[in-house]
């Protein structure tokens, strides 16, 4: 692990957490200028998931941060010209197209260490890239089928081409068809500057870090890792030329990295009221989410109905910069129900309320109809509370 002189600089534990807050964008006024590809460049990677409850996720990320944009605006920003891709980050994610060089050392890895579970037939990668240079963009049902059997893991041999071939770095993600990747080849989407730069592996880890440490806004080693999951070893080679500056943070129990930018000017302003989506950047790192803010979250949609606890997509609740509670959503027609409800008490029924109420509205929904609350009071003060907030 480097060895780096002391920390000159001590934060308390309140305002590593506002300055992370501030560094993912959720206090202080938002830039609305810059809109999603503004808050997509902030982030430097919005996960994507398969899950829909209210959205998908990464509609969520910019909506907890800019408020009920239309959906449209978030799909076009993302997927509209070239100014994002989709790769490999911290899960599948999509990236600011200008950090496309700065993935080359991924793909290498790839293309040297592939490590597959599918089967591929031999010259079907080929027949997939003349395809895609012949025709232009497909789905891996138009290359020739995504899956063999209805099972969602046995992909065809023309799907395993084409993530082989996305993974390698001569296919990219241009849009997505009812969830369905559409591909083409890189040579076409990715800029010609950025398709022309070729950084080694020290200076793609170097970027790679400096993001993370400027999304983040402070974070120790591990967190700076798992932002775009990296090897704690490749941190550790790079960190002390990435600008990051040492810190240490009261209770954290490991050295910490500060943005500079981040330690310029204090950081203040309006809090954002919102639900989060569980894969939101500012809580996908559940040890980094409980540290900060003393939050223990699980997704449970892939637990067993009768283990769950807290629901099937329970949603964390931002207010006041601290996460008050948590909403596991649906929808009903116009209704968006909140099916279980966990808070910190009846002192949190105001902040929920009016998240609840903010996204039913964004979503199309007329109404909110709360359901499971274990506490009776503080349900007898949701129910009140969005009845007052106008759901």
């Amino acid at each position: 692990m480097t060895h780096l002189p002391p920390p000159a600089l001590e934060l308390s534990a309140d305002e590593a957490r506002r300055i992370a807050l501030r560094a993912q964008g959720l206090l202080g006024a938002p830039d609305r200028r810059g809109g999603v590809r503004g808050v997509l460049r902030r982030l430097g990677a919005v996960q994507l998931d398969t899950i829909s409850v209210l959205a998908r996720s990464h509609e969520l990320v910019p909506y907890a941060r800019l408020g009920a944009l239309p959906r449209t605006t978030v799909e076009d920003a993302y997927w509209s010209g070239a100014h994002a891709f989709e790769y490999w980050s911290h899960a599948a994610c999509v990236l600011p197209i200008e950090e496309w060089p700065h993935f080359a050392f991924r793909r290498r890895a790839y293309r040297a260490h592939a490590h597959w579970h599918h089967e591929l037939p031999d010259g079907l990668y080929d027949q997939v890239i003349t395809r895609l240079r012949e025709e232009g963009p497909l789905t891996a049902t138009e290359l020739g089928g995504a899956k063999r059997t209805g099972e969602w893991w046995d992909w065809s041999g023309a799907k395993v081409a084409a993530e082989r071939a996305l993974a390698h770095g001569e296919v990219v993600c241009v849009g997505r068809r009812g969830w369905k990747r559409v591909y083409d080849l890189a040579e076409r989407a990715i800029p010609a500057e950025s398709l022309g730069e070729d950084p080694d592996d020290a200076e793609c880890l170097r970027r790679l870090v400096r993001l993370a440490g400027a999304s983040l806004g402070v974070g120790t080693r591990a967190d700076i890792a798992d932002y775009h999951r990296l090897k704690g070893a490749q941190v550790d080679a790079v960190v002390a030329d990435s600008g990051l500056v040492p810190v240490s943070v009261a209770g954290w129990p490991h050295p910490a990295w500060a943005d500079p930018e981040a330690l310029r000017t204090p950081p203040r302003g309006r809090h954002r009221t919102t639900l989060l989506s569980p894969f939101d950047s500012l809580v996908w790192d559940r040890p980094r989410t409980e540290r900060i803010f003393g939050f223990s979250h699980r997704l449970e949609a892939y637990v067993p109905r009768h283990k769950r606890v807290h629901g099937y997509f329970a949603m964390p609740v931002l207010a006041g910069g601290r996460l008050v509670g948590r909403v596991d959503p649906a929808r009903e027609g116009s209704t968006l129900v909140a099916r279980q409800v966990t808070t910190e008490g009846p002192r949190a029924a105001p902040a929920v309320a009016r998240a609840l109420v903010e996204a039913a509205s964004w979503v199309g929904c007329a109404s909110v109809r709360v359901e499971r609350v274990d506490d009776p009071g503080t349900r007898r003060a949701l129910v009140a509370e969005v009845a007052r907030a106008g759901g």
